[in-house]
């Protein structure tokens, strides 16, 4: 496969992953209208995608085993817990308090806090589109939530906290797996990765919740099982693909389609709404992470040339 191609094919995967992914915020929201909690709730997720991750686990091996250091297996523990653990679990309690549609907004600065990850860490240059990237992303997410938090109300701002801190973990989670994936291959990679996280949660329901997991209604346990299927176990190998193809920061500036989705989604099943002064928001927020796009396509193009 050629370069272009492998651009190719990296864009659509990372695209289809971005969409299965950004119907999350909306099934978390529809499952809590039946008042279950995030910890009980991330249980149903794991629970069900557990087995799946299992038997993949099984039939796939690393691809070179004896070059693998306890620093690789190290970095894959750490990817687990923050990658699917620590930013799902921040993600559910913050849509306690946010909007399905808000909360991929704000989701939406990880691309910006991937390449400044790799600035400050591995020193990637950043170039003039990027740096007005960053300022309009975070305008954007300004401009979307001031309707949002006149008079303090409905723990709004603690929630855009715990998302903005979801954002972060899913950000260090990108930028280590662009490091590993080349060294576990993409299946494996994954594999590990989520039967780490599978057993945070699980270790994390275990210390902390005393009710039964088995006491909600049927709806939730649907909800939970289309959320480990469509919304976790296939995007989470779609995504680990195209990283392995593009690259962290590449791929992260094709996330502009998760916000859209996920507005649509909302505005579908759970009726939400943006008023006009959070659409303009929206736009700026979107446009910033655009920007990004641009760096990646020209990566291609010196590559073929």
């Amino acid at each position: 496969m050629n370069k272009r191609s492998a651009y190719t094919t990296g864009v659509m995967l990372g695209i289809t992953g971005i969409l299965m992914f950004s119907s999350k915020a909306v099934l978390v929201r529809m499952a809590y209208q039946y008042n279950i909690t995030p910890i009980p709730l991330m249980v149903l997720r794991m629970g069900f995608a557990l087995p799946i991750y299992a038997v993949l686990a099984l039939v796939q091996r690393p691809k070179d085993r004896k070059a693998l250091r306890p620093i690789h297996y190290l970095g894959l523990v750490a990817s687990g817990v923050l990658g699917y653990y620590l930013a799902s679990y921040l993600d559910f309690i913050g849509l306690q308090f946010v909007k399905a549609s808000l909360e991929r907004l704000l989701l939406f600065s990880y691309p910006i806090m991937v390449l400044l990850i790799n600035r400050l860490v591995y020193g990637e240059v950043l170039n003039r589109n990027q740096y007005i990237a960053i300022g309009l992303t975070y305008l954007g997410m300004v401009i979307t939530f001031i309707p949002e938090v006149e008079g303090l109300q409905d723990g709004v701002i603690w929630g855009a906290v715990a998302i903005l801190g979801s954002a972060l973990a899913y950000a260090m989670y990108l930028v280590g797996s662009g490091r590993l994936i080349p060294r576990f291959g993409t299946g494996p990679f994954t594999s590990y990765c989520m039967l780490v996280s599978c057993s945070c949660v699980l270790l994390h329901f275990g210390l902390t919740e005393q009710e039964s997991i088995l006491q909600y209604p049927t709806p939730v346990y649907w909800l939970g099982l289309t959320m480990a299927v469509v919304a976790t176990v296939v995007p989470s190998y779609l995504i680990s693909a195209a990283i392995r193809r593009l690259g962290s920061s590449t791929f992260s500036a094709f996330a502009s389609l998760g916000p859209v989705s996920t507005i649509l989604l909302a505005y579908i099943f759970l009726g939400e709404r943006l008023n006009v002064f959070q659409w303009m928001g929206a736009v700026v927020v979107i446009g910033g992470v655009w920007l990004l796009s641009r760096k990646g396509k020209q990566k291609v193009a010196v590559a073929k040339n």
